[in-house]
């Protein structure tokens, strides 16, 4: 049986990749969701916390996935409101490739262009340094 020159099996092969991707990050957010980040000794204190008192980017990001679990979007941005700004871009990218791995289209490692790449750490440490200042308490966790 043939749909658009490939057959169905090797269509459904080529979604394997993303869609194991999605079952274990599923599996994360579950396990995050049933799992209370916020009540302390659950999971380990960040690195950069424990030893220097300051905020990562990444701070809060824990509990934001037990609250976007729960459907708590506004508590989700108090904890980490740069992660949950970057969720919808990661559930864009990864439907753009299951759509690509549906299509017979690998996805081109030009797409991932360094300037994109450096904005996306600029932004991050941006968001670090802000959170770690009096006027960007808003921004801590």
């Amino acid at each position: 049986m043939e749909v658009t020159g490939r057959r169905v099996r090797d269509r459904v092969r080529s979604l394997c990749a993303p869609f194991g991707a999605a079952v274990v990050l599923a599996a994360a957010v579950t396990c995050l969701a049933v799992v209370d980040p916020h009540e302390p000794g659950h999971y380990p204190v960040c690195p950069l916390y424990y030893l220097t008192g300051l905020y990562c980017p990444g701070c809060g990001a824990l509990r934001a996935v037990h609250d976007l679990a729960h459907a708590d979007i506004a508590g989700a941005a108090r904890m980490n409101l740069l992660f949950v700004f970057c969720v919808p871009v990661v559930i864009t990218l990864w439907a753009r490739w299951a759509l690509r791995s549906w299509q017979g289209r690998p996805m081109r490692p030009d797409s991932a262009r360094p300037a994109y790449l450096w904005g996306l750490l600029a932004v991050a440490a941006v968001f670090g340094v802000v959170r770690n200042t009096p006027f960007g308490q808003f921004l801590a966790p």
